[in-house]
C-alpha cells in the first residue's frame, strides 16, 4: 500500500454532530525504533508489546460548523482545558489533513485523560496519538460506511503515525511490528501490523511491571533523540542490528526460549541508550537508580533462575518483563528490593494487551 490508498474518495454520507470514545494503550518496544526521516518514516522496524492498563480514554465530541475555515477544537486533559496542547494537534491535523478532510468541517471538543499518573514519565504520545486517530476514523466511518474493519485499523495506525510514531503500534495487539523488513511477511513503513507468525504460550500474559525511577519532562525530547540518529556514526549498524534482531526474535517467540528472549530484550534497551551516549550532542537519560536496579535483577536472576529481564523506553524507567507463571516470587522481588529505587515509591504493574477498543458512550 502507498500513502495515496488513504486518500478517501467522495464521501457517501453527511454529519451533523455526535461524540466517539476510544480507549488505546501504550507500548513497550522489544526490538527499539530510534531514527526516523519525514514524514515519520522509521529508519529500522521495530516490534512491541501493547500493554493493557497503561491506556488514555479520549472523547471526541464534533459539531458541523456553518462555514469552513480553519480547524477549530479545544482540548481537554482531566476536565481542565489544555491550550498548551493545541500546537501539536493542530501540527498533527496539519500532517492528516489529506487523508481525513473533513477535519475543517467541524469544530472538535477532545477530552482526554490516562490511567497512568500524569508526568510519571510514561509516554503518554503513543497512546494518546493513537486514540485521537482511533476517534477520527469512527468518524470517517460514519460518513463513509463501507469501509472494513481491515482498513479501518491500518488507516488509523497510518494516522496514528503521523502524531506519534510510536503510536501506530498502539493500534492492535499483542505484539506489532512497525517497519519494512524482509524478515515479517506484511510490514509496512506506514503502519503497524500484528505479528504474523507463532507465538509460545510463554509469552501469553506477559506481565510488565514499570518502576517510575524518575517523573516529569525529559531534559532532551524523543524528537530531538531521533534527529540526532542523522550521521551518527553507529547508525547504519544499528539500523542493520535491527533488521537481524528482529529474524533472531521468530524463533525465540516460537520455542518460547526465555533465556534468548531476555538476552535480545536486554541487548536492545542498551543499545538505544548506547546511542543516545555517542550522538553529538551526547546525552544521558538513565538516572542512578537506573543502574541500581538493573544490576539488582541480574543478581536476582543470576541466584534464583527465574525469568526476569528489563527493557527500557527512551528515560529512566525500568520496566521489568516475566512470565505470568513467575509473577507471585518476582513481584514479591520487585516490592522488597526494587521499589525503594523508584520515585515516590510509585510503580505500575501491567501485562500485555490486546489492543484499543471502542467504547459506547
Amino acid at each position: 500500500m502507498t500513502e495515496q490508498d488513504f486518500i478517501p474518495k467522495p464521501y457517501t454520507n453527511t454529519l451533523k454532530q455526535g461524540k466517539v470514545t476510544w480507549e488505546s494503550p501504550s507500548n513497550i518496544a522489544l526490538v527499539k525504533y530510534w531514527g526516523k526521516r519525514d514524514p515519520q518514516i522509521p529508519e529500522n522496524p521495530s516490534i512491541s508489546f501493547t500493554l493493557s492498563q497503561c491506556k488514555t480514554i479520549t472523547t471526541l465530541s464534533y459539531k458541523q460548523k456553518e462555514a469552513i475555515s480553519d480547524f477549530s477544537f479545544d482540548v481537554f486533559l482531566d476536565g481542565e482545558k489544555k491550550d498548551a496542547f493545541k500546537p501539536k494537534i493542530e501540527t498533527f491535523f496539519k500532517r492528516v489533513e489529506q487523508y481525513v478532510p473533513f477535519l475543517k468541517d467541524f469544530h472538535f471538543t477532545i477530552e482526554t485523560k490516562n490511567t497512568f499518573p500524569h508526568s510519571s514519565g510514561i509516554a503518554s504520545s503513543a497512546s494518546g496519538m493513537s486514540a485521537l486517530a482511533l476517534c477520527l476514523m469512527s468518524v470517517e466511518k460514519l460518513i463513509n460506511v463501507e469501509m472494513s474493519n481491515t482498513f479501518f485499523n491500518q488507516k488509523a495506525s497510518f494516522l496514528a503515525r503521523l502524531g506519534s510514531g510510536s503510536a501506530c503500534r498502539s493500534v492492535e495487539g499483542d505484539l506489532i511490528v512497525w517497519g519494512h523488513t524482509k524478515h515479517v511477511a506484511e510490514s509496512s513503513d506506514l503502519f503497524g501490523v500484528k505479528y504474523p507468525y507463532a507465538v509460545h504460550d510463554h509469552f501469553k500474559n506477559y506481565q510488565d511491571t514499570i518502576l517510575l525511577i524518575d517523573k516529569g519532562e525529559k531534559q532532551v525530547s524523543s524528537t530531538v533523540g531521533h534527529n540526532l540518529m542523522h550521521n551518527h556514526p553507529y547508525a547504519a549498524s544499528r539500523f542493520q542490528q535491527a533488521h537481524d534482531n528482529l529474524e533472531k526474535l521468530k524463533p525465540i517467540l516460537e520455542t518460547g526460549d526465555l533465556k534468548r528472549f531476555i538476552n535480545l530484550m536486554e541487548s536492545e534497551a542498551l543499545t538505544l541508550h548506547a546511542m543516545m551516549m555517542t550522538s553529538n550532542p551526547y546525552y544521558i537519560l538513565m538516572k542512578p537508580n537506573t543502574l541500581e536496579v538493573i544490576n539488582r535483577i541480574w543478581k536476582f536472576r543470576e541466584n534464583t533462575g527465574l525469568h526476569i529481564g528489563f527493557t527500557l523506553d527512551a528515560g529512566a524507567n525500568v520496566h521489568i518483563l516475566y512470565p505470568e507463571s513467575e509473577k507471585v516470587e518476582i513481584l514479591n522481588f520487585i516490592e522488597n528490593e526494587l521499589v525503594a529505587y523508584c520515585k515516590n515509591g510509585e510503580y505500575i504493574c501491567d501485562q500485555i494487551g490486546f489492543g484499543a477498543q471502542e467504547i459506547n458512550n
